[in-house]
This record gives structure tokens, sequence and C-alpha cells, in this order.
């Protein structure tokens, strides 16, 4: 019988030590016995998802450790999260990524780039359809759409004719040749867009900056005075008076069908418009699933049953979860090391009394290290556990984080040869 491949990656998953607990990691703290059972019977190593020294953006680490070389396919996150939620995107058309945030309206200050992270995705909806109605562009065309909470995208069209070398509004990522890397630190103001580095007399890339900047003062006023905002405000909330844009892109990428790749079928589970774009580009297919609640006893057991009666149909289920992430960047390592207990007990609790690991190789891993004391993405390589399926001499260490990753026979390895490796222990 052929074995199946259970792919976890537990977003942001990653850290460094942290003196109030012990100087230890999240994970390394977390009380996690069904994680730790399966690192006693695991080879480990550690992964850098997209390059040595390299603080990815979500998207091209989920490229790379899906076993594709992402520089040689990479177009940007917008074009593939408006995509993942139904917008069109044509060549020359200049996709983002944006957040709803919250400015000073009397200078560039940003005073939070995501609302406190609780817009409720109905505020946004009410917020994009002011946005859709009254913001007009010189020349220009665009439609807005929000997908969850303070996330939403942006397509700007003018015929077909803007280029995506343009700088990113939103102070937090650059783009570094075709990436887009998290900022270590960065001043907390609205940046210009502006054509990139060696762009600056091409004219598609200046009207796309121009255009760009456009969107954002417009849509800034019109958001202020929307009743939505007054209302917040009243309620002592932030208010979502403000569009970051990043990572723009002015085409889709084209992915070799990943089920014809490894001759092997895909399934998914996936939780962000990011994840999902990449899983329909690549032919994956899509479980359905309702979104998070936030409630670990009620969305994890769902999501084991759910990866059990899905390895019927699957030789592959990628299943990305975003837990960790969030605490992180909000600096909160206590959050973080609960979120990675919730996954281990509900999750890893429910799914492993039910697989043969004979039968089963099962991964876990991440898509970026995301420090708590950064509050962002960082470079550190994430660690990888893998067992089961034709794995027959483990490692032989207790426990599965950041330190004894670096111990396993597996060493170091790069995102994109993941994939190859796992294939060759089924």
């Amino acid at each position: 019988m052929k074995k199946k491949l259970i792919y976890v990656v537990l977003d942001g998953l990653g850290d460094r030590p942290i003196e109030e607990l012990g100087n230890k990691t999240p994970l390394e703290a977390a009380n996690k016995p069904n994680m730790d059972k399966l690192a006693k019977l695991a080879k480990m190593g550690v992964v850098h998802t997209v390059g040595k020294d390299v603080a990815p953006e979500s998207d091209i680490a989920v490229i790379s450790i899906l076993g594709y070389e992402a520089h040689k396919l990479y177009t940007g996150r917008g074009p593939l999260e408006s995509f993942a939620v139904g917008l069109k995107v044509e060549d020359g058309d200049l996709a983002y990524r944006v957040n709803f945030a919250t400015r000073e309206m009397s200078s560039k200050k940003i005073i939070d780039r995501r609302v406190g992270r609780n817009l409720t995705t109905e505020e946004a909806t009410t917020l994009t359809k002011e946005i859709n109605e009254k913001v007009k562009l010189d020349g220009a065309t665009f439609t807005f759409k929000n997908t969850i909470g303070h996330r939403a995208v942006l397509v700007i069209r003018k015929g077909g004719k803007l280029s995506a070398e343009v700088t990113n509004t939103d102070p937090a990522y650059e783009k570094e040749g075709v990436y887009g890397v998290a900022k270590p630190t960065f001043e907390s103001i609205i940046m210009d867009c502006t054509p990139t580095e060696g762009n600056e007399k091409n004219q598609r890339a200046i009207d796309a900056a121009n255009l760009t900047n456009e969107f954002t003062e417009k849509s800034s006023k019109i958001l202020n005075d929307s009743g939505i905002n007054k209302k917040r405000i009243s309620e002592k909330k932030l208010p979502g008076n403000l569009i970051l844009s990043r990572d723009g892109g002015n085409s889709l990428p084209k992915f070799p069908d990943i089920n014809k790749k490894f001759n092997l079928k895909f399934g998914c589970f996936v939780e962000m418009p990011v994840e999902r774009g990449i899983a329909l580009l690549t032919g994956m297919e899509i479980v359905k699933l309702p979104l998070p609640t936030g409630d670990a006893k009620e969305d994890y057991p769902l999501r084991a049953d759910k990866a059990i009666e899905a390895m019927r149909k699957y030789d592959v289920l990628y299943i990305h979860i975003k837990g960790p992430d969030e605490p992180a960047h909000d600096g909160d390592f206590k959050a973080k090391k609960d979120s990675i207990e919730g996954i281990d007990k509900f999750f890893f609790g429910n799914l492993l009394p039910r697989i043969d690991l004979k039968d089963t190789l099962l991964v876990i891993t991440a898509d970026h290290a995301t420090p708590c004391k950064l509050k962002a993405h960082s470079g550190d390589p994430v660690p990888l556990l893998m067992c089961g399926g034709s794995i027959t001499k483990s490692d032989g260490l207790d426990s599965f984080g950041e330190t004894n990753s670096k111990k396993g026979s597996l060493g170091e390895l790069m995102g994109h040869q993941l994939m190859g490796l796992f294939v060759k222990h089924l």
C-alpha cells in the first residue's frame, strides 16, 4: 500500500530564547506531550525556508516549502491574494495585498498597522463598499475587496499599462528583488510609493506609483469620515482610516501542477487568502472547512477529524495552521506558547491515535520564524520534525524545539528541497 504524507505547517512557529521562559523558546517551553512523543521517533533538522538570513513573508515561504524555486516563479503577494478572492488580474494590472490601518490625519504617522487587530470583517465590508463607491482615480479604475479582519486586496487597472516595479506604502515590508521581506525595524510612517531603483524613468512605474499614492490619500479621507470609524472612536477603538499597500505584482504566477510534479494527489487545509491562492494556482484541492473561531477546543478536533477523512482521498495533505504567528506579531510569548499547547492537545491529541505511522509520514515544520522580541518575521531557520513512513531509526532526541532540531541528522535544508526529501520516505 502506498504510504501517505501529512504535512503540518505551523505559521510563525520558530522563535528565539526568552528570558521569562527560562531562556527557552515558546515551542521549547510549551507543554506538548504529543509533539514530544513524535520527536522521540523522528529525524529532525532545520530549514531555511527561502534562503539563509532571509526574513520571508508567508507566501514565498509556502511556495518554497511546497517544492518550488520561488525566485523563478514569484510575481508578488498581491496577485496571489487577489486571485484567491475572485478578482481578475490581467497582465499589466497592479494587484496589492493591503491592510486597513490607523493613522494620524494631521501627519503621516501610523498609530497601528492592523487597526488594533479588532476590525471585524463586517466593519471592513462596509468600509470596502464606501471605498469602491466614493474613491475615483485619475485615468484609472480599481477594485478593492476586504478578506478577513483587517486584510484586503487592491487591484488598480490602467489598460494593462502598470508596472509592479514600485515600493510599498507599508513601512514594515520592503522589496528585495522579487521577494517581499519583513524589516527588523522601521519608522512607523506612511511611505510614499515610488518607482524602484533603476525604474525612475519607467513611465509605467511612475504611473503605478502615482496612482497608488492617489488611492492612499483619497481612500484615507473617505475612511476617516465613515460612520463606522466614528462609531469605533466612540467605543474607544482605533479607526480604520488608512490603507497600507505592499507586495504589488502585475501578473499571476505560473506554477507547474504539484500533483504531476510529484506524481501524488494533494489536498490542503488553508485559512488565509494567500494560502488559498497558492493552493488554487498549484493544483491542490482545498478541503472545505469552517473558518477558525479562535477556540482551540472547537477548531482543532474538527480539523483532526477532517484530516482523517481527507487522507482516504489524498496521498498528501498539506495543513497550514495560523495559530502561533499572530501572538508572535504582538510580542505575546505566553499566548504563543498557549497556542502551541492548544495545537498539541486538541489537534495532534485527536489525530495521532487514529493514524499508523508505518503507513503515514508525518511532518511538522513552519513557514518562517516570528520571534516575539521582534514582533516580525526573521531569517532564523525553522525546526523540522519528520517521522513515520520509511523512517526506522530516530535521532534519539526527546523533544521538539529549535535547539534539538539543530542537533538532528537532517542538518540544514533549504525550503525547496523538502518535498523531494519527503517523497523519498514514502
